[in-house]
């Protein structure tokens, strides 16, 4: 039932493109764990369970094939946000328990708190930027970064995926505000 009222609550505006081609579109569900552990709890170990967690702050590692790729952002540095399939979380948090028995760490399972939206195309930078104050360059943000940080006045988890191909993901109740500037922002970059 949970399921049901959490999707009654998803965004409903349709995929926009500007004139410019830049695109603004709602993704699917995904799988999110928001995973603590200290570094030294890590014990020498670059992965676990597959997630790559070697990468520096404020980048994103994947791992495994396409159509199971496992993505790891390093937000801080004792904080990740690991991104799966939505049918595979309860896998993936036993395996990681599993793999973690005895070491003091949190797992916690976010995928239905948050929604994500992808901004593409030429200028996709600048549409973000209308809200959010990182330099977006592709010299200080370029692609494999991820960061928490905010567009407007909500909170947010940014991904570059590649020079034109950004991530936005946002608390569900901030998703109409986050995908309404990005729209209006996408309108207006003519």
């Amino acid at each position: 039932m949970l399921e049901l009222n959490l999707a009654r609550r998803a965004p409903t505006v349709s995929p926009l493109a500007s004139e410019t081609g830049v695109t603004v579109t709602p993704l699917g569900p995904e799988g999110r764990l928001a995973f603590r552990i200290k570094p030294a709890a890590l014990a020498g170990r670059s992965a676990i369970d597959g997630f790559d967690l070697s990468g520096a702050i404020n980048s994103r590692s994947t791992a495994g094939e396409s159509g199971q790729q496992r993505a790891a952002l390093r937000l801080g540095p004792d904080e990740w946000m690991l991104l799966i399939a939505a049918d595979e979380v309860d896998e993936r948090c036993e395996a990681m328990s599993a793999a973690l028995a005895g070491v003091p760490h949190s797992l916690v399972d976010v995928s239905h708190r948050d929604v994500s939206f992808a901004v593409e195309g030429s200028g996709a930078d600048a549409v973000i930027n209308a809200g959010c104050p990182l330099d977006l360059s592709s010299k200080a943000f370029p692609a494999g970064s991820a960061t928490r940080t905010v567009l407007g006045k909500a909170e947010i988890v940014l991904q570059r995926l590649a020079a034109d191909r950004f991530t936005v993901t946002t608390w569900r109740s901030f998703a109409p505000y986050v995908q309404g500037l990005l729209v209006e922002a996408a309108r207006d970059t003519v």
